[in-house]
């Protein structure tokens, strides 16, 4: 099939590779310009430098546009197929080909639709993460499924490793799920909305600590902001400490959640819980802190003394 590429950053880099080594010819390719948000400074590699390297022409854009739309329909494709596009695409463009837009996003539509699909399912303790190539509509992430694939999630994983385990899934379920469209096949599966679930682009706001949380979901949020994703951090005594490996503790501690509490084993046990008042809460034993100067430190050596606070904010 004569395929337009829409793609951003390693996701769409490693798209557009498995179509360049297809049967498929790429007459187009569309990327973002390079952005300054931290997450998008992560996985970039340049689609728009594959393309070239491949003699592809490449239009570069935030958003569309009327002549974004005006160099889609001379292209005259039989598909978009697109990867980690940024922004809502309008029917003047996905439904200019003849099948219309490929849309693939890393979860298991339709829940965790939107920004960041591995870290929210990582700190929300889903057993299984994945990838869907599903047909383009007016709603973001909501069309009819085409295909999905999954791969479980494991008790020490990293949101690093779920994302290098689901990028090779991409180029895959991309050209299985253009071989099905080409087939003739239509019979794909709507989307249920009632599981549905919509996240929004993470910010710093959205690692900062917050030590009421109960244990399990703090040491889920370690894990989900590993490098070189922006960790998680709180702040001791003013100055900001990023969590970069934690656990949960074996014993039940109560008191104030964020209280510097205990060693156990090889980290510092802190209070951590809504309800640990009343001392039938775990709490979180932090084992490898970074300052902001980039130091790492065990915790054990960090945390000199036992007491104090770690707080959200400084």
């Amino acid at each position: 099939m004569r395929v337009i590429m829409f793609g951003y950053q390693t996701w769409g880099h490693r798209t557009l590779q498995a179509l360049l080594e297809s049967e498929h010819e790429v007459a187009l390719v569309v990327t973002h310009p390079k952005s300054n948000h931290a997450y998008e400074q992560m996985w970039d590699d340049s689609v728009a430098d594959l393309a070239r390297e491949h003699g592809i022409p490449v239009e570069i854009r935030q958003r569309p546009d009327d002549s974004l739309a005006e160099a889609v329909k001379r292209t005259d494709a039989d598909i978009i197929v697109a990867t980690n596009w940024r922004t809502w695409l309008p029917p003047s463009i996905y439904d200019l080909p003849r099948h219309g837009t490929l849309n693939v996003h890393d979860s298991l539509l339709p829940a965790y639709a939107g920004f960041s699909p591995l870290i929210w399912a990582m700190i929300n303790g889903e057993p299984e993460v994945g990838v869907t190539a599903h047909l383009m509509d007016e709603v973001l992430d909501a069309g009819d499924i085409v295909l999905q694939r999954a791969v479980p999630v494991g008790p020490t994983d990293t949101t690093t490793d779920l994302f290098h385990r689901t990028l090779a899934l991409f180029g895959p379920i991309t050209l299985d799920g253009l071989a099905l469209i080409a087939s003739g096949r239509t019979d794909f599966t709507p989307q249920d909305r009632s599981r549905a679930s919509f996240f929004h682009k993470r910010s710093l706001e959205d690692s900062r600590i917050d030590w009421t949380w109960p244990a399990e979901d703090l040491e889920r949020l370690v894990r989900a902001l590993s490098d070189p994703y922006p960790n998680a951090f709180t702040h001791h005594r003013g100055a900001r400490i990023r969590i970069l490996e934690a656990a949960v503790s074996e014993g039940c501690y109560g008191g104030t959640p964020g209280r510097i509490f205990i060693r156990e084993g090889d980290g510092i046990v802190i209070v951590a819980g809504a309800e640990a008042r009343r001392g039938r809460s775990h709490g979180l034993v932090v084992k490898r802190v970074r300052t902001d100067d980039g130091t790492e430190h065990a915790a054990t050596d960090y945390f000199h003394t036992m007491g104090g606070y770690l707080t959200d904010r400084p």
